[in-house]
């Protein structure tokens, strides 16, 4: 083998170590922490969804929280105070949410959960900010239903709220 031979070997073995060494620090979905426990997977879920504008999401690893059929429901009520609902599935909800020209930083306030064998209900009271430390701009609930198969945490379905006038939240933000 030739000098130059040798050298072209020797550059294609670092590059396959560094190539693997980038793929190896990739995170693999699910986490495991987010999917071990309740806990983790209602703090996953919020940590998913918050961050600064003009930043995208990682809606891997938000899928990796979701079972492959989940359901998500936006309601409320328009200008009008006529209400509304829109369904859409979890791949159709990414892309309308898209890259949000605001920051969105969403926060939990209180939880409420009920669990009957492998499914739990939770209520989870949150508020919204623009900026991370930044002034409450939205507050609601977020019904979510879990599933458990016995490895692990599946969010089934969610659907959320906002606070209104005529829909007040009972309860204390912590500012």
């Amino acid at each position: 083998m030739t000098s130059k031979q040798l050298q072209l070997v020797m550059l294609s073995l670092f590059l396959c170590v560094v190539v693997n060494a980038q793929e190896s620090t990739k995170a693999v979905y699910p986490l495991k922490a987010d999917v071990e426990t309740l806990d983790g997977i209602i703090n996953a879920y919020y940590d998913v969804i918050s961050g600064p504008a003009n930043q995208a999401r990682n809606w891997e690893r938000d899928a990796s929280l979701h079972h492959p059929d989940a359901l998500i429901t936006v309601t409320g009520k328009d200008k009008d105070n006529t209400p509304y609902i829109i369904t859409q599935t979890l791949e159709e909800y990414h892309k309308s949410f898209g890259i949000p020209e605001a920051g969105f930083f969403e926060y939990e306030l209180k939880r409420e959960v009920q669990t009957f064998g492998n499914i739990t209900h939770v209520w989870t009271y949150y508020e919204t900010r623009e900026e991370e430390n930044g002034p409450v701009v939205d507050r609601g609930i977020n019904s979510i239903q879990l599933y458990y198969d016995g490895n692990r945490w599946w969010i089934l379905s969610w659907m959320f709220d906002n606070e209104r006038k005529d829909n007040p939240l009972n309860i204390k933000s912590e500012d």
